[in-house]
């Protein structure tokens, strides 16, 4: 793929901030949900909805779709304003997040919601499931491409090794998973949980194409996401290094706000900040 014109990535960057906006009024509507893992995550859904993913928001079971897979299933809010952004569904619906019997849960669910693939949120999942598709496509002699994901704190499950091991094995060279480097998880750092590292030198181990880049950085996630496309015989993963809580000064890199809302007083202080971040993007 050819180099993204800068006035594009001001575009892409206008749209991650405005993302960010809509992830903070709606979690705080709602007053539950995962503020910081959903912040860390925009970028990411930006170089893909908005340049990679081959996809309809008119036809969303198009069969030759590319397939994204959200396996860290509490990011839920970030996809949900994402979806909504490049029209899969009213925006005025983000309003209504975690409502009893709303089109938008706390978690994906892909009998309600138009553009989620796959209904997750129970962690370690997200991979396997993404083989499965990659393997359909494979039977199908398809194009489709398959994105999925991870938490890197779910990567302490032993489910996503074993997935690890299967694509691998049959040289899903369709799977590209993506890893939501932030080094927090619920409980506090990675490294004092359940230390992860090397985790670059681990997914080689195991068979994979690894590149790792500032997942903040979406010229670089957009190169990072054409090179997994080149690799052949072999699935392809992207470490992402983030920040929880990306974008909103006091949220960055603290754990308390792996999994609550904002409150009212902090969504104006955050829209100040990101009302900010536009101004100075401008000058």
């Amino acid at each position: 793929m050819p180099l993204v014109p800068e006035t594009k990535i001001s575009e892409l960057k206008e749209a991650a901030r405005q993302l960010r906006i809509e992830v903070l009024r709606m979690l705080t509507r709602s007053r539950s949900g995962h503020t910081g893992g959903s912040l860390s995550i925009i970028e990411i859904l930006v170089a893909l909805y908005m340049v990679k993913l081959r996809h309809d928001p008119q036809n969303p079971r198009w069969p030759e779709r590319d397939r994204f897979v959200l396996s860290k299933g509490h990011g839920a809010p970030a996809l949900y304003a994402m979806l909504a952004r490049v029209g899969y569904f009213d925006p005025a619906e983000l309003m209504n997040l975690r409502k009893f019997g709303g089109m938008l849960q706390g978690h994906p669910y892909n009998l309600t919601t138009p553009g989620v693939e796959i209904s997750t949120g129970s962690l370690g999942q997200g991979l396997s499931v993404a083989n499965g598709m990659a393997l359909a496509a494979r039977l199908d002699r398809s194009p489709v491409r398959v994105y999925v994901l991870m938490g890197d704190g779910e990567t302490q499950e032993g489910q996503v090794w074993e997935a690890a091991m299967t694509a691998a094995h049959y040289k899903l060279d369709n799977v590209c998973g993506i890893i939501d480097a932030n080094k927090l998880q619920i409980d506090g750092s990675l490294c004092q949980i359940m230390n992860i590292e090397p985790i670059a030198n681990k997914w080689e181990a195991f068979g994979w194409h690894v590149i790792e880049t500032d997942g903040h950085d979406l010229p670089g996630l957009i190169t990072a996401f054409d090179q997994c496309e080149q690799v052949k015989g072999k699935p392809s993963l992207i470490v992402a290094h983030t920040i929880k809580g990306k974008g909103v000064s006091f949220m960055e890199g603290k754990v308390q706000y792996h999994g609550v809302a904002p409150t009212e007083a902090e969504l104006e202080k955050a829209l100040v900040e990101l009302e900010k971040a536009l101004v100075v993007e401008l000058r």
